[in-house]
């Protein structure tokens, strides 16, 4: 040994990780929200909350990644949406409980820090955010030689909201002939991509930017739909009409996610047809043979939400959605639970 190694050498470029971070400092100027403290750089986020008209203040946190959905960003070479996929698989999880999301953090690890790539990627948190109305207050970018392969990286997100205590929305005011309305999903979302992939590469052995007729696109631009984010929509719906439970349908699919909101003494009965179904999970279904149940726990099948409110107030929840220029429709109803057997059921 001749002369003295630096990190940079080894691998990780502190000047160039800095320099990303002056990038990431004007994303985050552009996620503006009441309470930001200080700005992007320091040791914590600061965010100093204002609880004035609220009587019992929650915390409501959650946290997420993308999965293999980044695989097919890594294909296509395309950076910009995966970070409004993060970014949507936390603060929707928080938003189902009646919360309003504050702030976000993200974490960023790359083999080799790619700044181009890493700015696209927090372009996206950044967009993000400004669907959710949250700030974007901090992150992590972790350079790791060795720990990833080449031009891959992973992802994980980091969300707190705030909600009275009042008004958490857990499902125990659900009740036997609540109605089941839905709100759309924007296609696959975030979940179900190993099997996706399998199907589309292994079994269908397609390129990354083969046409399919049936999607009317390349299945990259297909699989990489970025997911819809909901708080927005649910503090209006919230607002003035009683809604008892809402679900998130990610992974587990339309079966179990609604089974975390309903209570246990309760079943619920879905109406084949009753909403739309995009073209993409009956292309999944089809090419790899999936039976029925098994695209309930695997898929989200249209559906990004599902909001359990009272029989009377059914039609008004979906007009309210309507206006907010969703395509809402009443797909089910919570029934008596009666001995053992699936709680999801569908009608003849």
């Amino acid at each position: 040994m001749t002369k003295p190694l630096t990190y940079a050498e080894a691998g990780v470029d502190i000047d160039k990780a800095n320099k990303l971070v002056g990038r990431i400092k004007e994303i985050a100027k552009r996620t503006p929200r009441h309470g930001v403290m200080g700005d992007i750089g320091g040791f914590g986020g600061l965010f100093s909350l204002n609880l004035a008209n609220i009587e019992r203040p929650v915390l409501v946190s959650s946290t997420d990644g993308v999965g293999t959905k980044l695989k097919i960003a890594f294909m296509m070479g395309k950076h910009d949406t995966v970070g409004i996929d993060l970014v949507a698989m936390c603060v929707n999880d928080v938003a189902v409980q009646g919360a309003k999301p504050l702030f976000f953090l993200d974490y960023l690890s790359m083999g080799r820090l790619d700044d181009e790539v890493a700015a696209e990627i927090i372009q996206g948190v950044g967009e993000g955010c400004n669907q959710a109305n949250c700030a974007l207050i901090g992150g992590e970018t972790a350079e790791m030689p060795g720990f990833y392969s080449d031009n891959e990286y992973d992802l994980a997100g980091f969300t707190v909201g705030l909600v009275d205590n009042d008004k958490i929305i857990d499902g125990s005011d659900i009740r036997v002939g609540h109605r089941l309305v839905q709100i759309p999903s924007s296609g696959l979302h975030s979940n179900g991509y190993s099997l996706a992939r399998k199907i589309c590469f292994d079994v269908l052995e397609l390129k990354i930017d083969s046409h399919v007729p049936e999607l009317g696109k390349t299945i990259g631009e297909e699989l990489l739909t970025p997911t819809k984010i909901y708080s927005e929509t649910i503090q209006k719906l919230i607002r003035d009409l009683p809604i008892h439970g809402l679900a998130h349908i990610t992974g587990g699919g339309i079966e179990d996610n609604i089974l975390r909101v309903i209570p246990r003494a309760c079943n619920v009965i879905l109406y084949p047809g009753s909403w739309h179904i995009p073209p993409v999970f009956s292309f999944l279904q089809e090419a790899g043979k999936i039976e029925e149940r098994e695209m309930m726990r695997t898929f989200n099948n249209g559906i990004g939400i599902l909001a359990v409110v009272p029989e009377t107030y059914a039609q008004d929840v979906v007009g309210r959605l309507r206006a907010m220029n969703e395509d809402a429709e009443i797909v089910g109803e919570i029934v008596q639970r009666k001995g053992p057997g699936a709680r999801v059921k569908w009608t003849t």
